[in-house]
């Protein structure tokens, strides 16, 4: 039995997974599943290490898999599998492995390549620099995270995994949802990185770009031509990263002619 967490909204007759992105929660994806709930019934994931789900002692990317492919047996698989980020390469290497499982996919605004991992290495550091014991209030935190994530849509995204908790010696204490030191020693070695694969995916794929974003690079269409040989791009205009919350409207019109076609 799957131990991620997961929430599920709709009752639509497709059956569409989402896997958010490093630092994410399967409540991200909130209110796009409300928007196709007519046409979809959706599961949100907690990916190992974050939001409610157990943490692990790595954060590779076979692991990962594996962990979803446990999940999508028990649901009604073959389901459309939605990938944000880290929860895109998730999801590549999950249609990858396991074939049987996934219907169709769609990446969001990630490429099957190494890199980029240094763009999250601030962040770890203002994170695991926050001292949890010496806090006084959320209010506090933000204050004290200011100078190193300088971004206030970024902060607040972060600061969604602070928890104020009752701890075992009947006090309330600060603590971080996700796992941060694992997530920051697999930063570069794990999650930056694409394990070398010979499979190949022959089901229908979206590949979704945020305009601005620098995460879908021209020079890994080859290979996610050679890994996805049905894939087809989308650019979202006006969007960068986090495509999904950027640009709601085009992403969910999107995602809504690709559970229809």
């Amino acid at each position: 039995m799957s131990t991620l967490h997961t929430t599920t909204i709709g009752d639509g007759p497709a059956r569409v997974v989402f896997l958010h992105g490093l630092f994410g929660q399967g409540k991200n994806f909130t209110a796009v599943a409300r928007a196709i709930s007519d046409l979809a019934t959706s599961t949100l994931v907690d990916l190992p290490n974050h939001g409610r789900s157990p943490w692990t002692e790595d954060h590779t990317y076979p692991a990962l898999a594996a962990s979803v492919a446990e999940l999508l047996r028990e649901l009604d698989a073959p389901v459309c599998l939605v990938g944000h980020s880290m929860g895109g390469k998730v999801a590549m290497r999950t249609a990858l492995d396991f074939p049987e499982l996934v219907e169709r996919l769609m990446v969001v605004d990630i490429s099957p390549a190494v890199g980029l991992g240094s763009n999250f290495g601030p962040f770890f550091d203002a994170l695991c620099g926050l001292d949890l014991a010496a806090l006084s209030s959320r209010f506090e935190a933000d204050e004290l995270l200011r100078d190193g994530i300088p971004s206030d849509t970024v902060r607040g995204f972060l600061m969604q995994n602070l928890r104020h908790e009752m701890g075992p010696d009947g006090h309330r204490h600060w603590r971080w949802q996700m796992n941060l030191d694992v997530l920051r020693r697999e930063l570069d070695g794990g999650i930056a990185d694409w394990p070398v694969t010979d499979a190949i995916y022959d089901g229908p794929v979206l590949w979704v770009a945020g305009e601005t974003s620098p995460y879908v690079r021209e020079d890994a269409a080859p290979t996610m031509r050679a890994l996805f040989p049905k894939y087809v791009q989308v650019t979202v205009k006006g969007a960068g990263h986090w495509v999904h919350s950027e640009q709601p409207g085009p992403f969910i019109t999107v995602l809504r002619h690709f559970l229809t076609i």
